[in-house]
């Protein structure tokens, strides 16, 4: 639709009058017991983050939640001088979960217009958004996720500008009035820390999706499609349907290209008909994607609270979810986000959306690759029982569908000796006997 820095005006700056400061100047303003959260993902303010790094040495008792964090926070302090929250970790701070340093603060339940538990206590919020339009209104881009939400619960919200953010539509924009400082972006976002998969990995998400695609999404439906590296990829395999709408909290990669070709059309979707509906666009989201996103009537962003609310879910009649998983066990209880105990992710809206789409008589879907290579060695990801510790992010009742490279498991309404036989079809053939042995023991 054109690009971005050319629909600000050219005095932007001089309209921020004396609310646009140096970085240095906005972090002054965070002092001792100050609780502040910070935008996730792309919408991470790089320039203040790096500018409240050094203030954290100056002051004392700070606490910082920053979820899919794209600034590495593994600082001198930590622990003593702040503290570090996060709802989902990401490649450059899980780490630090794994280790004991930060405190991971579980969130899976959202409710329009109200912040959840764990990020509904912060007094400072800090966020990335466009430069301001004619009328004085920001943008958040192409990442709301709470941004809204959390600045007009906080008492000090300070804002980093990006001339490169697209606008997007919906309720994704915020006077202002509403914001007490701004910068210049002068650090660079870094590039999406998510490594590429390997030559197995590549083949074995085409498989799934192309699987998906063709068995259990028909036309006209209204898709959900979850963050993960293997239902990530799922719009690249929908060019052939017809009508299909989406009603979702991450826009995965391909989407715009489903509605530059007619496929994506939201003809048929009770919630919002004829809009493509999330809370951001996925990571790394390619730029010409973005561009075609900048402006278009077609694509709205809202409040994650509203978009994952399993109230608001539960009437999009129909609707199919997709979701990434990374453990299964052969009753069909999935973990999206830890390794054991151990954080890896989080949960996001993944259990809100199996959970709404069995209430909209819709059906849910869980991908995964069958195995894994884990220090050289492959691994099942179907296992008899998840590991100890894991968390269950879909619950077996709400999962009707499991799907690997080997075939898709039918678990609706099935018994527990028959959905272990469904899941041992579809395991990597190297671990059928083993889990065939352990089915028998287990369930007879």
């Amino acid at each position: 639709m054109g690009t971005a820095a050319a629909r600000y005006p050219e005095n932007w700056r001089a309209r921020l009058g004396a609310k646009l400061v140096e970085p240095d100047e906005a972090v002054s303003h965070i002092g001792p017991g100050d609780r502040v959260a910070i935008a996730i993902a792309q919408g991470t303010p790089f320039t203040l983050c790096a500018a409240l790094a050094g203030r954290l040495m100056e002051t004392e008792n700070v606490v910082v939640n920053h979820g899919a964090a794209f600034f590495n926070w593994d600082l001198p302090g930590l622990g003593e001088r702040f503290r570090l929250e996060s709802m989902y970790c990401s490649p450059l701070d899980r780490h630090i979960y794994a280790r004991g340093d930060g405190e991971f603060t579980p969130v899976s339940y959202y409710r329009e217009g109200h912040l959840p538990p764990a990020l509904d206590n912060f007094n400072v919020y800090l966020m990335t958004v466009t430069p301001p339009d004619e009328r004085g209104f920001v943008n958040f881009g192409d990442i709301q996720i709470m941004s809204k939400l959390l600045a007009r619960n906080a008492a000090v919200v300070i804002a980093e500008v990006d001339e490169r953010f697209v606008r997007i539509g919906g309720d994704n924009q915020l006077h202002v009035s509403e914001i007490d400082y701004f910068v210049e972006r002068t650090i660079p976002l870094p590039d999406s820390p998510l490594p590429p998969p390997s030559e197995e990995e590549a083949r074995v998400t085409n498989t799934v999706c192309a699987m998906v695609a063709k068995e259990l999404i028909p036309d006209r439906a209204t898709i959900q499609i979850g963050v993960g590296s293997t239902s990530g990829a799922l719009a690249h395999h929908l060019g052939r349907h017809h009508d299909l709408g989406m009603q979702t909290e991450i826009i995965p990669h391909g989407t715009t290209h489903l509605v530059r070709e007619g496929v994506l059309t939201g003809k048929h979707k009770k919630l919002f008909p004829g809009l493509v509906v999330g809370s951001a666009f996925a990571v790394a989201t390619p730029r010409e994607e973005l561009e075609f996103a900048d402006g278009h009537p077609g694509f709205h962003l809202y409040d994650f609270n509203l978009t994952d609310d399993i109230r608001l879910i539960a009437r999009e009649d129909g609707l199919i979810s997709v979701n990434n998983v990374m453990h299964v066990d052969l009753t069909g209880q999935a973990n999206g986000e830890s390794i054991g105990p151990k954080m890896y992710t989080g949960t996001g809206g993944q259990t809100a959306f199996v959970v709404g789409a069995c209430l909209a008589g819709g059906t849910t879907v869980v991908v995964t690759p069958s195995s894994s290579i884990v220090n050289g060695r492959r691994v099942s990801r179907i296992m008899p029982g998840l590991p100890p510790g894991s968390v269950v992010s879909s619950p077996r009742t709400f999962v009707h569908n499991v799907v690997t490279e080997y075939g898709i498991a039918r678990l609706k309404g099935k018994s527990l000796r028959e959905r272990a036989n469904e899941m041992i079809a579809i395991a990597h053939p190297d671990f059928r006997g083993e889990l065939r042995a352990e089915a028998k023991r287990m369930f007879g």
